[in-house]
């Protein structure tokens, strides 16, 4: 059984039985043989009806963000996650006809010579419980619209998210066996990944999840796409609009009880505006309203499991212990399990577990800096390398730092946002591949080519 514990009180929100291995390699099999007809539909009809089950998903919002306090924690004050699924799907949907068109390098009367994109076949699609609906869609939508069918598996902190999509998906016309949502246990699907059931995996998770689906597919050859998560760094600069810097990246350290994959962990500040960073930041925090997440007046609501509170409480001791300053007294509702006082630290190091080791919970660390070399090699100094955001109002020292990041995306003088124009990807332990962009379309398809000489 796949059992969520609903992070409000303890008890158990719902419960799903996994699929025996051998009505998963069913599941598989009739998601093969759906593949080629799903294929054959014309490029437009299978855009049309990913929009109609995006707009599907919009239409059962009301139900969607309770359903999401109770499985992960996140406040019903803030909505849900639509306004990013629908702008992620319909961007996919839209640049779907030129990421997807022929590459004709000839087509003469001696020869035609082009290049096909073709779907890889059945996609399984791993995705996390943080941004339920938003890091699914990044792979889904795009995945359909490309011809493949798709398989998804959902986190066991978020079990409905799947099944509404699948109700979405379906009522909107797209066939049961082209999309389906699926509960595997780990075994299951390492073994199907090991018996080549899928043209393309898309993971969404750990390192530790990361290398299992690595060792899963070792051998057959099995296109992956990983997203590990990070560690990721805000650089504010000696020009930065400071107001607007912390406002910012204390907001995407903090949101989402700093359950984001590109949340800030980390702040480098220069020196000269370090004591007033901190003095505002610190303002910031000390706001928050720590509660149930379906009290509109709760800001922040409880991590997604005590277990990944622990972690985060845990880091904190450890950088305390060894000399860093805590700045936030513990929140009134902070009960010493899921629900976690948000944290601001200074006087720490590079030494100390909570500016090394993902702490995907509401703390971050701040350091001051002497410059921009000083900055950039801090921000390097770390395994991950998903996102970093730098503030200045210079656009080319921005980028010039930028050149020096070792990091997926850089952003200037914002944070914790994904831009579904630009490849979504990391490097170091934050894993490989890409999503969204015309480049996602490319990882979720193969190329073909077509070397046809006329009589």
């Amino acid at each position: 059984m796949i059992r969520c514990i609903s992070p409000i009180d303890g008890s158990v929100f719902a419960e799903r039985a996994v699929l025996t291995p051998a009505a998963a390699k069913d599941a598989v099999s009739r998601a093969k043989a759906a593949q080629a007809d799903w294929a054959a539909r014309p490029l437009a009809e299978r855009i049309a009806l990913v929009r109609e089950g995006v707009a599907q998903i919009g239409a059962m919002n009301d139900q969607i963000v309770p359903d999401l306090a109770r499985q992960m924690g996140r406040p019903i004050r803030y909505g849900g996650e639509f306004g990013g699924f629908n702008e992620r799907a319909s961007h996919m949907a839209d640049i779907a006809a030129d990421a997807l068109a022929d590459i004709v390098v000839e087509d003469s009367t001696a020869f035609r010579r082009v290049i096909k994109r073709v779907p890889h076949g059945v996609v399984l699609v791993v995705a996390p419980w943080n941004y339920p609906y938003m890091t699914a869609i990044n792979t889904v939508a795009p995945a359909l619209i490309a011809g493949n069918t798709v398989m998804l598996k959902h986190a066991s902190q978020t079990p409905l998210v799947g099944e509404h999509l699948a109700e979405a998906f379906h009522s909107a016309g797209i066939p049961a066996d082209v999309f389906q949502n699926v509960f595997l246990d780990h075994q299951t699907t390492s073994d199907l990944i090991a018996a080549k059931s899928f043209g393309f995996v898309n993971f969404t998770g750990s390192v530790g999840g990361g290398r299992a689906m690595e060792t899963a597919a070792a051998g057959t050859f099995t296109g992956i796409g990983l997203e590990l998560g990070g560690k990721d760094p805000g650089y504010v600069c000696d020009d930065a609009d400071l107001d607007v810097a912390v406002e910012t990246l204390i907001d995407g350290a903090m949101f989402n009880s700093g359950q984001c994959c590109c949340g800030i962990e980390r702040i480098y500040v220069a020196e000269q505006h370090f004591d007033a960073f901190v003095e505002k930041a610190v303002a910031i925090v000390k706001g928050y309203k720590l509660g149930n997440p379906l009290d509109p007046e709760t800001t922040l609501g409880p991590m997604a499991h005590k277990r990944f509170a622990d972690e985060v409480r845990g880091q904190i001791a450890d950088a305390v212990a060894a000399g860093a300053t805590a700045h936030i007294a513990p929140f009134a509702a902070d009960d010493g399990g899921a629900y976690l006082t948000p944290q601001i630290l200074t006087n720490v190091t590079h030494d100390m577990r909570v500016m090394r080791e993902e702490s995907f919970g509401p703390v971050v660390g701040i350091m001051p800096v002497k410059d921009d070399a000083e900055a950039i090699a801090m921000m390097n100094d770390s395994d991950f390398g998903l996102t970093a955001s730098v503030w200045t109002q210079d656009v080319a020292r921005a980028e010039a730092i930028a050149d020096q990041i070792e990091t997926g995306t850089v952003f200037m003088n914002r944070a914790d946002y994904l831009d579904p124009g630009l490849c979504w990807t990391g490097c170091k332990d934050t894993g490989r591949g890409g999503g969204l962009s015309v480049i996602g379309y490319h990882n979720l398809t193969r190329p073909k080519s077509y070397h046809l000489k006329k009589a």
